[in-house]
Order: structure tokens, then C-alpha cells, then sequence
């Protein structure tokens, strides 16, 4: 690759067809190598950002190329763990964040936690693996002090990676930094029906943000908010989508294709990402930023009462007026998997129309699979009203 960025052939791709998804984050990771920066690899999907970006670290995110490992390196872990486990292990094995310099593994899900052994293990990862225990469970003084404690313990991991301790003033400009995204982000998935954009330009947009600074991914923002108008410009049937990531990416392409799009988004990758309400200003920012843990949409990585999320669900699903429910699952994802019964008793409960999609992490979408996506939409809008 150019620039000096090495990446060893991988099982992942054929030689000389690597995915755009591996290209992009691998030449991420060696573009933001500036002197005096630090670059962390993460798994998905819960994690402190501002910290990093108060410790001047950037952050590429591993979710995984599109499409099931295949070869030596998917034989690296059990065929049951999903498919973003298996990739993440696979890039790590074949070079992918060969000029990272360290990764961290919150505890999303037991497989995601057992990375951290297993890298160094089987995927010939010498450098630090980080951890982060984010919060499971309802919020309390209690599980304030541990998450405010989990912060101090990963800043502390952070400054001897670098070399500097953490500057307090600096967190708290990344923190209305991050505000900024999560405000912008928050607007265009809301407002979704007045912005002249697709749905696949959307979401690639709110994607960038996985491997892109900061600052850039804000600016990116900036320019798609101001697409936002008072009309409806969107006049498709409204769906909402649930699930753990968008991928294959090909999906709203398939929806755009079938005359629906996007009106609500429950992705633990885009839209569960975006606070409720915005942490408080002042005081610790460290406080500030165990605050914002427990301001996030239910998410069933962080476990919690079922009984809440399903009526978060349904309280989405009815202000955003869709007029149906995609839930798109990984295979073998346990967190989200365990969830889909109650979802779909919940929204039969309420006469909403469920079509359920499990993937993993295909490249594309199969024939069959955007039949029964377009035989959804137009079963959802023969018995809708129009706008």
C-alpha cells in the first residue's frame, strides 16, 4: 500500500481484491501515525471516545471487512462466535493493525472480552490490549463510582501510552467536542424525512465516524445538517431498523431500491450511540463522562431491564412514524439474539408489522433475502396511509 503501509495476505480477501472496509481502516491506522500520536484499534461498540481524543489517540474501529472469514484464519476461534469476532481475530492475525499501537476490547459481549486473550494468543498480537468494563445494569451511585473509576483506569492506561498524563481542560474541550458530533448525528437520524439525502449516503456518512478524527467526521456533519429542511423530502414508506451493525452496507441500498427508507434507526453501531439527553456541563469531567454511560438508548450490550428497552423500542417506533419494524441481526450475536423474542411479542402486541433478518456480515445482500425485503415493503405500504 502506499505511503509504506503493510498488510500481510489475508484469508479474509483474495490477493489483489482486499474489501474497501480493510483498506480504508488499515490506511487509517498509518495516516493518523503523526509524530507524537498514538493509534488504538477498537472493537465495537461502547467506549469512552473522549478520552482518546483528550489524549490525542486516535481510534479505528474493527467491526470486521464484509463477509464471513474464510481460510486459516477463521479456523483462529470457535464457528459459533459472530462473524465480527471472527474478522476482528483475523485482521488482528493477518498484519491488518500491524502499525497500531495498541487495541482495546470493551466488554460488549464475552466473545469480544475473550479477544483480549486471544489475540496475543492466536493472532500474534504483541502490544497492549485494553480493557473497559462499561456499565451493565441501571444507573445508581454505584455504578457511577465504578464507571468514573473504569475511566481513571483506562486514562491511566492511556498516559503510559503516551507518555502524558491526562490533561483535565483537554477532556473537557473533547467532551463538547463529542457533543457537537452526538447533537449533529442525533439531528439527521431524527429528522430523517427532511434530509435530501439516500439512505446508503447517509449511513456511509455516519459510518466515516468509526475510523475518522473528530474534527473531520463534525465537518462531514456539518455539511449534511445543512441538507436539512422544513419539508418532507422523503417519500418512501418509513421503516425502523434494530440490530448490532448495518452490514452488508447494501442493505439500504436494497431498501432505497424497494421504495422505503430509514425513518428510525436502532443500530448499537449508529443510533444507540447517541445520548437520550446530553451529560450536564460542569464539574469533573470525568463525572461528566460517567454521566453520559448511563444517558445512552437501551442497549442490550450493557444488559439492563428488558421491560425499559422494549419500551424505548416502541416509544421510537411510534414518533418516528414508521410504519414497520426491521430487525437485523448477526448470527450468533447473544446480546442482541436474546432480545428478539421480546421485540417481537412487544410489536405484534401493538399490530406493527416485523420482518427479522439474521446475517453474517455478508459482502452483499442474497437474491432471496431482498425479495422477502421487497415483499415486506410492499405488504407495509399497501396498508399504510400516506403522510
Amino acid at each position: 500500500m502506499a505511503g509504506g503501509t503493510h498488510i500481510r495476505q489475508s484469508s479474509l480477501s483474495p490477493a489483489g481484491d482486499m474489501p474497501e472496509w480493510r483498506v480504508m481502516r488499515a490506511a487509517t491506522i498509518f495516516a493518523e501515525k503523526k509524530p507524537g500520536r498514538k493509534t488504538v484499534v477498537v472493537l465495537p461498540v461502547h467506549y469512552p471516545r473522549e478520552l482518546f481524543t483528550a489524549m490525542d489517540v486516535h481510534t479505528v474501529e474493527l467491526w470486521g471487512p464484509p463477509g464471513p472469514p474464510r481460510g486459516p484464519d477463521a479456523g483462529r476461534i470457535q464457528a459459533y462466535a459472530c462473524a465480527v469476532v471472527r474478522n476482528a481475530l483475523a485482521f488482528l492475525a493477518s498484519g491488518g493493525a500491524d502499525d497500531a499501537d495498541a487495541a482495546l476490547f470493551p466488554h460488549t459481549c464475552d466473545s469480544i472480552q475473550g479477544l483480549a486473550t486471544l489475540a496475543p494468543d492466536f493472532g500474534g498480537w504483541g502490544k497492549p490490549a485494553l480493557r473497559y468494563l462499561h456499565p451493565k445494569g441501571e444507573d445508581g451511585p454505584a455504578a457511577r463510582a465504578f464507571v468514573r473509576a473504569e475511566l481513571a483506569h483506562l486514562a491511566g492506561e492511556l498516559a503510559r501510552l503516551t507518555g502524558r498524563p491526562l490533561a483535565i481542560p483537554r477532556l473537557a474541550e473533547a467532551i463538547e467536542l463529542h457533543a457537537r458530533i452526538d447533537r449533529l448525528r442525533g439531528e439527521l437520524l431524527s429528522r430523517r424525512a427532511f434530509l435530501d439525502r439516500t439512505d446508503p449516503e447517509l449511513y456511509r456518512l455516519l459510518r466515516r465516524g468509526e475510523y475518522l478524527g473528530p474534527g473531520d467526521h463534525l465537518a462531514e456533519l456539518a455539511v449534511a445538517a445543512r441538507g436539512l429542511g422544513e419539508e418532507r423530502v422523503q417519500r418512501g414508506v418509513p421503516l425502523m431498523v434494530t440490530g448490532y451493525v448495518p452490514e452488508p452496507m447494501t442493505l439500504f441500498d436494497a431498501l432505497a431500491s424497494a421504495g422505503a427508507f430509514v425513518a428510525a434507526d436502532d443500530y448499537a453501531a449508529v443510533g444507540r450511540r447517541v445520548p437520550l439527553a446530553p451529560p450536564a456541563d460542569g464539574g469533573d469531567p470525568l463525572d461528566t463522562l460517567a454521566a453520559k454511560a448511563f444517558s445512552m438508548p437501551p442497549c442490550p450490550t450493557r444488559g439492563g431491564d428488558q421491560d425499559v428497552r422494549m419500551e424505548y423500542l416502541e416509544t421510537l417506533y411510534r414518533r418516528s412514524g414508521a410504519a414497520g419494524l426491521i430487525v437485523h441481526v448477526q448470527k450468533f450475536c447473544e446480546p442482541e439474539l436474546f432480545d428478539v423474542p421480546a421485540i417481537r411479542r412487544r410489536f405484534a402486541r401493538i399490530g406493527a408489522p416485523l420482518l427479522s433478518l439474521e446475517g453474517e456480515m455478508e459482502s452483499s445482500l442474497s437474491g432471496q433475502v431482498i425479495t422477502r425485503l421487497e415483499a415486506f415493503v410492499e405488504m407495509v405500504g399497501a396498508g399504510r396511509k400516506p403522510p
